[in-house]
């Protein structure tokens, strides 16, 4: 469904009304597209404290000057103690405003260290510095916290968050190193899937079928996997994508052991997307509206993941990228169910991660959306749907292809060094960390 405000707040009344009544002024975002694949402009390079960081280009020009940069990278590393967070306000107070539209900056950090609380005050603060610049640069503009170990492997991640592929992803704070996994450049930069299998729970319709789309781009053969009820659409899919359709009931006891039957070959990232709801508040909602949910959202993504990796079926090197919502991070009210599954998402990727990379060479990732444009949220009532896209730092809903660029950056081959991640695509929303 269109969003008319949106529309509205790009003409001359909308933006006098706006202004006048102090109403959120949304801009439209910069996607990706084959047409314009990378933000125009220099990417502006600057430090805060003491730090020799040797940064990737991540495909961009770094300047340590520029009148109206495309990007910021502030290179934060260094500062060990609370004296040195004012290099941090003098480096980013003179430019931030000269960012362009539709702009970003990366503040690049590390974890706070609990054997020097000084370098953890600074470190930390550095967090609640980002969230805050997110909520107020406005303009389509992204703000992001990345924690370097190994700031060599971050080339994924920087290429990711400088791109139009993250216009909805912002206020996030990403580790990037710790328990590194395999970490391969790809023969080729535009399809770096290439020769890689992909299987997409869910990819009939929605989301799931962005996310088979975009892996597709990528260079993925992907299968699209859904219930037999959707077993026409799930060929519609896959016939376009030049991929594979498997109808199958994720939540059947058997389903890992089916899926690994017809990938004999095995699979490089499988993508656990296939979800539901039945809203009720909890004194109105039966066993026959949580049991599903949490079987459908939850427990089937446990259960085939397991067999799946036991049975060696996702191949070394492969990337393991679970949804995950932020109605499980703040909660949703009528969404106890719902919420209680995405949770309990969060908590399967942060446990599974460090074993999965240990023992099969699998990274183990989430995303996290919020109010994405689809057709339930269409459904929604108005004014609850108004709020839900204006309540996040860019005041719009997302789109499909915001959660998918965020899954294919989890499934890059030069993304190993990102593990045991849950990353929010909401556009920084208003509730929640």
């Amino acid at each position: 469904m269109a969003d008319r405000y949106l529309s509205f707040t790009g003409t001359a009344p909308g933006r006098f009304l706006t202004r006048r009544f102090g109403l959120p002024q949304p801009a439209p975002l910069r996607r990706w597209s084959p047409e314009h694949p990378a933000l125009d402009g220099d990417v502006l390079h600057l430090t805060a404290g003491r730090t020799e960081l040797d940064l990737p280009s991540a495909g961009m020009t770094l300047v340590t000057a520029a009148e109206r940069p495309a990007a910021v990278v502030l290179d934060a590393t260094g500062v060990r103690d609370v004296d040195a967070l004012a290099e941090v306000h003098a480096a980013l107070h003179p430019v931030v405003r000269s960012v362009a539209a539709s702009g970003r900056v990366v503040v690049l950090g590390t974890a706070p260290d609990p054997a020097d609380h000084h370098q953890a005050a600074a470190q930390q603060a550095l967090e609640g510095f980002t969230r805050s610049l997110g909520k107020e640069i406005g303009r389509g503009r992204t703000v992001n916290l990345v924690r370097l170990t190994d700031a060599a492997a971050a080339g994924s991640t920087l290429r990711f968050l400088l791109s139009p592929r993250s216009a909805y992803v912002s206020g996030q704070v990403i580790g990037v190193g710790t328990g590194t996994g395999p970490v391969t450049a790809p023969d080729d930069p535009d399809r770096p899937l290439a020769g890689r299998t992909a299987l997409v729970t869910g990819g009939a319709r929605g989301i799931g079928e962005a996310v088979a789309g975009t892996l597709a781009r990528d260079g993925a053969h992907v299968v699209v996997l859904d219930v037999p009820a959707a077993e026409a659409d799930a060929r519609r899919v896959a016939e376009r994508l030049g991929g594979t359709a498997l109808a199958l009931d994720i939540t059947a006891a058997d389903a890992g052991a089916r899926i690994a039957d017809a990938l004999p070959d095995g699979l490089d990232v499988l993508v656990h997307n296939a979800g539901i709801t039945r809203d009720r508040r909890l004194v109105n909602m039966g066993a026959d509206r949580w049991s599903p949910v949490l079987d459908v959202n939850l427990a089937s993504v446990v259960r085939t993941t397991d067999a799946l990796l036991a049975a060696g079926a996702v191949r070394s090197g492969g990337r393991i990228v679970a949804t995950a919502s932020i109605a499980g991070i703040a909660g949703n009210a009528g969404q106890t169910n719902y919420g209680a599954s995405k949770a309990g998402i969060v908590g399967l990727v942060r446990s599974l991660a460090p074993r999965a990379l240990d023992e099969h060479e699998v990274t183990v990732n989430a995303v996290a959306p919020g109010f994405i444009e689809t057709r339930m949220t269409a459904a929604v009532p108005l004014f609850i749907r108004e709020a839900g896209r204006r309540m996040n730092s860019l005041a719009q809903g997302g789109l499909p292809a915001d959660v998918a660029e965020t899954t294919a950056w989890f499934a890059h081959p030069a993304s190993g060094a990102v593990n045991g991640q849950v990353v929010r695509v909401c556009g920084q929303s208003l509730l929640g960390a």
